[in-house]
Formats: C-alpha cells, sequence, structure tokens
C-alpha cells in the first residue's frame, strides 16, 4: 500500500529542483521505479515532485558534429525505436530493447532507467541493510544467488539493474545534472557510486538534482556495437549476466575498445583487462579466448553464484566472435 505523501507537477525546471529541496522529497519521471519502492517500504517520501510537465527534458536531438542529446524523459521505447541510435548506437538501441517489459518501456524513461534503485531482495524487502542505514549486508551470507562478483569491497553485493547504463558507458556517454547551487555534465563511468564510496548511494546526485539529459558523443569511425545480456526469463527480468562492446577496426586489428559487464557489479563494470587483451589485436580463436579469460579472472564468486564466472566468460566469448571482422 502506498505512503500518504504531497504531490507537485512544477512548470519549470528551477521549481522542479526547488521542491525537491524539501525534506524527503522523492522525484516522479517514469515512475516504475519509484512508485514500487514507496509500495513495499523501501524508502518514504513526504512530497513527490513530478516533472512530467517538463517538454523540454523529451526528446532526441543530432548534435551539429554527429553525436546526441538524449532528454532525460524520453522512453524507454523511444530510445530503442530510433533510426539513428539503432544505426549509429547500436549497442543502446539493443539494450532499450531489452529493458523489462513493453509495457514498462513505454512507460519509463532513460533517465530513470540509470538512477534506478537496486533489486538486492534484502533492500527491496523487510530487512534493515547496510544501504538503508543498517550494519548488515545480508547476501554476504543469505541468498545470494544473483549478486555481484566485482566491486563490492566486501561491504554491498548488490548489482547495478540498469541495461542501458552499460551501453551507455562503451559509448562514453556524458550526463547533465541540473541542482539548486550547480549545473554539470559529468563522463557516466563517473556517475555511479561503489560501495566503498558511498553504500547508501548509487549516484553521485544530491537530494535536488535531476538529470536533464544524456549526451553521446559522435561515435568513431566504423565502430560497432552492441549489448546482450542473459537472463532467466526472456521479457520482465534483469541481467544474470550481460555485456555491452563499442569496438573499431583498423583492417582486421581491434583499434577501440570499450567492454562493460552488467549483472556483474554494483556499477556497470568496464572490464578493462579485457580490453587490454584484444587493443591492437585480430579477434582470433585465441585473442577471444584470452579476452573472456582476462574479463573473469579477479572475479570473486559468493557461496551460490559461481555459475556466473563461465555464464560471463561464454558471453564474452560469443558477443567479441561476433564482431570479427
Amino acid at each position: 500500500m502506498l505512503p500518504n505523501f504531497a504531490y507537485t507537477r512544477p512548470d519549470t525546471l528551477k521549481e522542479a529542483v526547488k521542491q525537491l529541496g524539501s525534506e524527503e522529497a522523492r522525484l516522479h519521471a517514469g515512475g516504475t521505479d519509484l512508485l514500487g519502492c514507496l509500495r513495499d517500504g523501501v524508502f518514504s517520501a513526504q512530497k513527490v515532485v513530478s516533472i512530467s510537465k517538463l517538454d523540454a527534458l523529451r526528446g532526441i536531438t543530432k548534435t551539429s558534429k554527429g553525436g546526441l542529446e538524449i532528454g532525460t524523459l524520453t522512453t524507454i521505447t523511444a530510445v530503442a525505436e530510433h533510426p539513428l541510435i539503432q544505426s549509429d548506437f547500436t549497442a543502446l538501441a539493443n539494450a532499450a530493447g531489452e529493458v523489462a517489459s513493453p509495457q514498462l518501456r513505454n512507460q519509463g524513461t532513460l533517465g530513470g532507467n540509470i538512477c534506478q534503485k537496486p533489486r538486492c531482495w534484502y533492500y527491496r524487502g523487510e530487512f534493515d541493510c547496510l544501504r538503508k542505514g543498517g550494519d548488515t549486508c545480508y547476501a554476504a551470507e543469505g541468498e545470494n544467488q544473483y549478486h555481484c562478483l566485482f566491486g563490492s569491497d566486501d561491504t554491498c553485493f548488490i548489482v547495478h539493474p540498469s541495461d542501458t547504463a552499460p551501453a551507455l558507458t562503451v559509448l562514453d556517454a556524458q550526463v547533465r545534472i541540473a541542482g539548486r547551487w550547480r549545473k554539470k555534465t559529468v563522463p557516466i563511468d563517473s556517475f555511479f557510486v561503489l560501495p566503498a564510496d558511498d553504500v547508501q548511494k548509487e549516484t553521485i546526485l544530491g537530494a535536488d538534482d535531476i538529470v536533464t539529459e544524456i549526451v553521446l558523443p559522435p561515435p568513431p569511425a566504423g565502430i560497432k556495437s552492441s549489448y546482450c545480456k542473459v537472463r532467466a526469463r526472456r521479457s520482465w527480468d534483469f541481467a544474470l549476466a550481460g555485456i555491452a562492446l563499442a569496438l573499431a577496426f583498423n583492417d582486421a586489428k581491434v583499434a577501440h575498445a570499450r567492454v562493460v559487464l552488467s549483472g556483474a557489479a554494483p556499477i556497470p563494470w568496464r572490464s578493462m583487462a579485457a580490453e587490454e587483451a584484444i587493443m591492437g589485436q585480430e579477434l582470433t580463436p585465441d585473442i577471444i579466448s584470452k579476452a573472456a579469460t582476462a574479463a573473469v579472472k579477479d572475479a570473486e564468486p559468493l557461496a551460490q553464484n559461481g555459475y556466473k564466472v563461465p555464464l560471463f566468460k561464454g558471453l564474452v566469448e560469443q558477443e567479441l566472435a561476433k564482431m570479427k571482422v
């Protein structure tokens, strides 16, 4: 059952930011995650601030240099179906098309997808876990078959739930943020927060900050990008393991490489070891095998999620083989 809260729909971004400065105010965009969190008591809200009237935060615009600006309120469906994204930023189109169900893609927004809260059943359940201000991560010794292999710092073992965030990371996206005291743009790989830095936060956003746009730079010449995930069910499910790739080639050799794993860590997990294994190389079976081994060499499986190690290894091999020139 939803708690009682005040509800406001500001006409301007400035007013929305001001309203978010109230105690226990929560931002409402598509609402597909917010309403579930409120219903399940993950957090409370005295005020819900809807930005649905801010039409300037919708839409996809090509920049003069060949990149894209995507408003935070642009729906996941609009991202998945946009012709320029499908042709030039394929990983993002792939990832958006893999999000949840058609109904949720029609309602959910790109900004909300990268800012969504963790799906850990201890965080979402009636447990006073570390991420909710308690003193225990119950996943460490509990049911942890869906939890992380990397980046926990033995503190919190969530996995980042977004499909679009890994794709945006391999495409070197930037995030524009507006707040009461600042407007700034940050690289997306600086947007997410590891448990070691702040176990109660997933992003750098302050209480009155709003993501306004996602900015994609022009793609490198000849770049090929993709996103693939493995999940327990075909629809309405999050990644057990996933990989976003962005590669460019000089003849048959890799000249640009980004490899980011999903379902692997509390943030989209960039595998620099896998990137180093393929840079300057032809994607021969031997090189692909070495890259897959490198991608999982630092994995730290828990008692019940060791199956993810060969799953990620096989996924890396499969997707790199598809990229071969």
